[in-house]
């Protein structure tokens, strides 16, 4: 199940990376709360008394590896208290700590579970692909979908540009274009893991300053985004690719897709719950593999020292 943020939630998580000290770590309990309430829910709902533990990622509010540290808000002592269940939460800090990225994660569950496809492309707020190359198991962040559409959907009143409605009916604007392919040519070779500091300092600043009406900016986001990927995840090769995440349902993005990739890329966009829900799926199994002392980060991914089994064990 997806739950949405009411207005105060999502007002609160917003500016999250805003507050002083103490206010921060007042909404890391408090979130902490709200989802042990939410699990709680959950399980009376569905007549689940009997689980193994919970596996937490958090929201993340900061995210500064090259600084040695992350943040997902979300208290996992509090989560443990107020569902009485057996948490896992933090998964990224121990990698960040050895001197990686701790981004992206779920290449590991893309392997095993997802191993049938030639690469793996979640479109969340973020678009990321995970693949085989040489061997070994690769992946990175490419750039910005959701967080980008999401935020110029804002300014015409919209959570998001449903179907990319507004964006089909835009038209490129090759200047804010120019902009952001700019703006990713500079990491195309370094591939660091993406979030909101990078947005605000590097991508916003181009979109707000464009003077292009709202749908012809989501376009032009759009037709960026469709090219980085496909820069990212073709090399010739005829590949199958598995899109998951909320930009799978922008059917204009997966068209200029299509478009672009041509003949040697093969969109696959599996079922309902598996869009919805494959990140969730995977984190759940990189808890198991935690509880298992099983390796769960992977060094090729995310350029640690060594692989981790990544995650912090609350009430075990």
């Amino acid at each position: 199940e997806t739950v949405a943020y009411d207005k105060t939630w999502r007002t609160m998580l917003q500016a999250a990376h805003l507050l002083p000290g103490e206010d921060l770590l007042k909404l890391n309990v408090l979130y902490g709360s709200y989802l042990g309430t939410l699990c709680n829910a959950f399980c009376a709902k569905h007549a689940i008394r009997n689980i193994d533990f919970i596996a937490s990622h958090g929201h993340t509010v900061f995210h500064q590896p090259e600084l040695g540290f992350t943040f997902q808000l979300g208290d996992g002592n509090t989560l443990h208290a107020t569902t009485g269940k057996k948490v896992v939460c933090d998964f990224r800090s121990l990698d960040v700590a050895r001197g990686g990225q701790g981004a992206p994660l779920v290449p590991v569950g893309d392997y095993f579970l997802f191993g049938d496809y030639d690469v793996c492309l979640n479109l969340g707020g973020i678009a990321n692909c995970s693949m085989l190359r040489s061997g070994k198991r690769i992946a990175f962040d490419v750039c910005f979908v959701n967080m980008a559409l999401n935020y110029l959907a804002m300014h015409a009143g919209k959570h998001y540009d449903k179907n990319g409605a507004m964006a089909s009916a835009g038209n490129v604007d090759k200047h804010l274009l120019r902009g952001l392919t700019s703006v990713y040519s500079k990491i195309r070779n370094a591939r660091p893991s993406l979030g909101r500091e990078f947005f605000d300092k590097e991508v916003r600043p181009l979109l707000d300053r464009s003077a292009a009406p709202v749908a012809d900016k989501l376009a032009t986001v759009v037709e960026s985004a469709a090219y980085e990927i496909s820069r990212g995840i073709s090399n010739g090769k005829n590949k199958t690719v598995l899109c998951t995440g909320g930009g799978a349902y922008n059917a204009w993005l997966m068209y200029r897709l299509l478009e672009l990739g041509g003949d040697n890329v093969n969109l696959v966009i599996p079922n309902e719950l598996l869009v919805k829900f494959k990140e969730a799926v995977v984190f759940g199994f990189l808890g198991v593999l935690r509880v298992r002392n099983e390796i769960n980060c992977l060094k090729s991914v995310t350029g640690a020292r060594q692989d981790s089994s990544s995650g912090v064990l609350i009430g075990f």
